[in-house]
């Protein structure tokens, strides 16, 4: 069992805003001289941290996505929900004192906790957004609700600094351990046990949704509301119903991200909500928005464009990349890679 490379040095180094995204490359640089066999190892650590880092940011996206799909509008607070999900599980942690030496059974417990706590939690905020930002100005002109988002976001981001101070919020390591897949010292492949319990989550999480989207009736109202929702009032559907339990829907996932979140760095802020969300939403529009799929893969896209560009280029200019990437997706397929082009009725 040998222990992934970042546990060993993430706490504590971050910079101010968006510092905790950074850390998902691997620590190693590419050296003059370094072996084809070497490059190679290299390479498949910077891709399983690319995964590990886009599995967030899917997860995130995918409420995106949700909610564009059936009202044709952003939730801009998505991402403060998630920085929300993130602190109410570092809270629970706290709360039940957990650290490393807790024991397998106790650490597992106390995660599930705080996933359940974190997603009730943020589920109750989600719905809040869409009864006051959405509901009462879903018949005004567009940018209403919108403005309207960005001061719960806003208000969200204030909440938290207040009640839980600006500084930096640290959390011992929970998941430890994890496997050597080939390489010896410094040109090491490793995967962590927290790495493949974020994949493991997102994965099932991804299969759950698109069943619970294709074969039941909460997920027949959501597609027929998106494709039209004065009919589908017509033919009996609680249109409002649906669109709330989206937004709850899409909060649960957000609060799902933010407990990996910390699990996996270790440090929080109340600005992390800001930093992610506009990742997540670039994914969302890279892999199409309205696609569950297009939104995972949009995440996995960019988490490895991050961090192949971060471990064989400079931090400094990842987001560029990431952002470049995005506008050639769109000159060429302004629907991004998996959605579909809209068709305006006349």
């Amino acid at each position: 069992m040998a222990r992934h490379r970042e546990g060993r040095h993430h706490r504590g180094r971050r910079r101010r805003h968006g510092g905790c995204l950074d850390r998902a490359r691997g620590r190693r640089t590419t050296r003059p001289g370094r072996s084809e066999e070497q490059q190679v190892e290299y390479f498949l650590q910077q891709l399983i941290n690319g995964i590990t880092l886009g599995s967030i940011y899917g997860l995130i996206a995918i409420g995106y996505t949700m909610v564009y799909g059936i009202i044709g509008m952003i939730n801009f607070a998505h991402g403060d929900v998630f920085m929300v999900g993130s602190f109410i599980s570092l809270i629970v942690f706290v709360a039940l004192g957990l650290s490393a030496a807790s024991g397998i059974g106790s650490v597992a417990l106390g995660i599930l906790a705080a996933l359940l706590v974190s997603m009730l939690l943020t589920s109750v905020w989600g719905w809040t957004i869409e009864r006051i930002a959405y509901r009462p100005l879903r018949g005004s002109f567009r940018l209403a609700p919108l403005i309207t988002a960005i001061g719960m976001s806003i208000v969200l981001q204030n909440f938290v600094q207040i009640s839980q101070g600006a500084r930096v919020k640290p959390l011992e390591p929970l998941v430890s351990g994890g496997y050597a897949i080939m390489g010896t010292g410094a040109s090491l492949v490793q995967v962590s046990n927290m790495q493949i319990l974020i994949v493991v989550v997102t994965v099932v999480l991804m299969i759950g949704f698109t069943m619970l989207i294709s074969k039941t009736s909460l997920g027949r109202a959501q597609r027929a509301c998106e494709q039209d929702r004065r009919m589908a009032a017509l033919l009996g559907i609680d249109v409002d119903r649906t669109i709330s339990l989206t937004f709850v829907m899409g909060a649960a996932l957000a609060a799902v991200a933010g407990t990996m979140f910390v699990l996996y760095y270790g440090v929080i802020d109340f600005f992390i909500g800001f930093v992610a969300g506009v990742k997540a939403f670039t994914a969302a529009v890279l892999g199409g928005i309205g696609s569950l799929p297009g939104a995972m893969l949009g995440g996995l896209l960019i988490g490895l464009i991050e961090t192949f560009w971060s471990g064989y280029f400079t931090v400094e200019y990842k987001d560029v990349a990431a952002f470049s990437i995005l506008a050639i997706v769109l000159i060429f397929m302004p629907s991004g890679l998996l959605g579909r082009p809209e068709i305006e009725k006349v």
